[in-house]
């Protein structure tokens, strides 16, 4: 491929023009394992400005931690928390029950499991501890932390869940509310007139998940942060969908979050040629969250907190062109961010012009020529 972009310019220059430094960014990441292909090829993660790395806990081990300690990269475990489907095999009573009374189908391939299953809780949680027992990480971004649904697509897929006969139980106990013994019925007056109520008490259980993850965080490796890949849409789109549907209270959420990982991928969600879709996302979470991102370092160490959004560079669904690398990268570097990283490694690492391009713009946003 050519050296150069449009116009006879260095393609480094015309990526350039868009990063200046920034000496509030922390974090310059890729999410999707280490990049064996850059180093085995003899280069380093800072040959391109990266000095962080997300790995999924499956494929976390204590070699690819040492690796990327050796590249002076901090690293970041995920940790899918509401779609462990393994769980179904021997306990399927834990699947989502719709509003019909019956099962609710994975929607679009994504299986959710039932947010109240004291065995699913326990499993994951314990997998939690374990993982930060066991791996030296800088930090632990929870994943598929929403109800049953699937929602990064252009056309989400919503269904109402979980109308189990336990989430009915726990609902009227705790909210000393009476339901229709029938389930059919109890789901019409939750999705009706007790829709205010219903939602509440949902996000406030997504929540209370966070509350106990940050407290086994405190216990086991209180150093490290705790972080949160979210949806990007706004509290107010789709009808709330965010709260309604997904069961996502962002605000409440925060009191045990440290970083905020909005995930506005522009090519993925409908907004292809709408780059800028993804700093007013993101300008919305800081206005939402009161984050600013300009707090002094002291303030950080204090527990300020922050939002790092993960923005797509690879081909998911829609194309990512090169020429979008650079204003993809700028508007998801605006504050109130003070870091990022991209979507997804996997799918990038043969795309060596991206690569190139990811590598001139996090190289100057850490004034590294």
């Amino acid at each position: 491929m050519s050296a150069r972009s449009g116009g006879g310019q260095p393609k480094e220059a015309a990526v350039n023009r868009a990063a200046a430094p920034r000496p509030h960014f922390a974090v310059r990441g890729i999410y999707g394992g280490v990049p064996t292909t850059l180093l085995q090829s003899g280069k380093t993660l800072a040959d391109y400005g990266i000095n962080a790395v997300w790995i999924g806990t499956g494929a976390l081990t204590r070699a690819s931690v040492e690796l990327l300690r050796e590249q002076k990269a901090q690293v970041y475990a995920e940790f899918n928390t509401m779609h462990h489907s393994p769980f179904l095999k021997d306990d399927p009573d834990a699947a989502p029950v719709g509003s019909d009374g019956r099962v609710c189908p994975p929607p679009d391939g994504w299986q959710g499991i039932c947010p109240t299953h004291p065995a699913y809780r326990k499993e994951r949680m314990d997998a939690f501890r374990a993982v930060l027992a066991d791996f030296d990480v800088d930090g632990i971004w929870l994943d598929y932390h929403h109800s049953h649904a699937s929602w990064e697509q252009a056309e989400p897929n919503l269904p109402d869940t979980c109308f189990c006969a336990r989430c009915l139980a726990r609902f009227q106990e705790e909210t000393e509310t009476r339901l229709p013994d029938e389930p059919v019925r109890a789901s019409a007056r939750l999705l009706g007139p007790l829709r205010a109520q219903w939602t509440a008490w949902r996000c406030a259980l997504f929540t209370d998940w966070v509350r106990e993850l940050r407290q086994i965080r405190d216990a086991v490796r209180p150093a490290a942060l705790l972080g949160t890949f979210h949806c990007p849409w706004t509290d107010t789109e789709r009808g709330g969908a965010l709260a309604h549907k997904l069961a996502i209270d962002l605000r409440a959420q925060k009191a045990h979050v440290d970083v905020f990982s909005i995930m506005p991928y522009h090519a993925r969600f409908g907004h292809a040629n709408d780059v800028k879709w993804i700093a007013r996302q993101t300008a919305w979470l800081g206005r939402f969250l009161d984050i600013t991102g300009r707090e002094p370092g002291p303030a950080a160490a204090r527990g300020a907190k922050r939002i790092w959004p993960i923005v797509q560079i690879a081909d998911w669904g829609e194309t990512v062109p090169l020429a979008q690398v650079g204003p993809v990268l700028e508007a998801g570097t605006r504050l109130p961010a003070t870091g990022v990283t991209i979507f997804n490694w996997g799918s990038l690492a043969a795309q060596a012009d991206k690569v190139e391009a990811l590598g001139a713009f996090y190289r100057a946003i850490a004034n590294v020529r």
